[in-house]
């Protein structure tokens, strides 16, 4: 039996409600790490160099988090930022502490085989590929739910997935899949 695909997480996106409601314009005026320009985006953006994240708050307290590669540092990053945001909030709608949901994990992978990707756009249903567009095909799974982009060196990349079982699902699966496409195994 071939060896279970190796994996780095390259980064993981979360949701959060921070349970305040905030003014984003005074935010903007008081914190230097937040950016707020409503007429481009309706949220404000806050960025930390220390866990190195960016954080898009929203007036109802409810927050998206990326470029963390690990839970607990989103973790630390939500009670940083509810530490930060507090003393300047409109209202703290609750004290709880807030509840994590990993929306998207994004991880890079390699399945030790070289594609042949016209061949796999062609035979494999549900992959995308155009060469004269972008580099990498697109094989997309329902389940679970995620998408691997597929170079022609065996490099991965894998997105949708919200959880660290279902990346080694899915890069799994592909393997078995694309394994017959394989130009030469490894």
């Amino acid at each position: 039996m071939s060896k279970k695909p190796n994996f780095v997480i390259t980064n993981m996106v979360a949701s959060a409600s921070l349970g305040l409601e905030l003014d984003l314009y005074a935010l903007a005026q008081k914190i230097r790490e937040i950016e707020y320009e409503p007429e481009q985006f309706p949220g404000a953006i806050l960025k930390f160099k220390d866990p190195k994240a960016s954080l898009l708050l929203f007036k109802n307290g409810k927050v998206v988090c990326v470029g963390c590669k690990k839970r607990e540092i989103i973790e630390k990053t939500i009670d940083k930022t509810i530490k930060m945001l507090t003393p300047y909030a409109k209202r703290i709608l609750t004290k709880k502490k807030p509840e994590i949901e990993i929306t998207n994990i994004v991880a890079s992978a390699s399945l030790d085989m070289d594609l042949d990707l016209y061949k796999i756009a062609y035979k494999v249903p549900d992959v995308e590929y155009e060469p004269e567009q972008f580099p990498g095909a697109i094989l997309k799974f329902k389940d679970p739910k995620a998408s691997l982009l597929l170079f022609k060196n065996g490099k991965v990349i894998c997105a949708g997935a919200k959880k660290e079982k279902e990346i080694r699902d899915v890069l799994q699966k592909a393997k078995n899949l694309l394994k017959k496409y394989a130009e030469k195994p490894r």
